[in-house]
């Protein structure tokens, strides 16, 4: 016969949310730290309209900006990759909030954890 496991005291509402913050991040996908930046560029030709004009500068030109041990790596992006990497970068972004949604819930269901088992003893 299998080991029948024991359960787990009821955790509320923080466990409740814990579960949903798992299923979120379920539903996102390739991600990337960093930023995607748009610019507009000078050239090098001093008689150049981009010189005179801001509205006349050259680009778009998209880049890829991030931090490995505290250098900054820039990639340039052609105009169809960028999107990806921004969308990539946006779910970096909601990959955090999810697992900092994460740890205050276990935070939470830890100390009742805890209460549970003292008031236990």
């Amino acid at each position: 016969m299998p080991a029948r496991k024991t359960p787990r005291p009821a955790l509320g509402v923080p466990a409740q949310r814990f579960r949903h913050a798992q299923q979120e991040l379920h539903q996102l996908d390739y991600f990337l730290k960093g930023t995607v930046s748009k610019r507009m560029m000078k050239c090098g030709q001093p008689q150049c309209a981009c010189h005179r004009d801001p509205s006349q500068r050259h680009g778009p030109y998209f880049e890829w900006t991030y931090k490995v041990k505290g250098k900054t790596i820039n990639v340039k992006l052609s105009a169809q990759a960028a999107p990806l990497y921004q969308a990539a970068t946006k779910q970096n972004r909601k990959l955090k909030a999810v697992l900092a949604k994460m740890e205050r819930w276990s935070r939470a269901a830890l100390a009742r954890l805890a209460k549970q088992a003292e008031n236990t003893d």
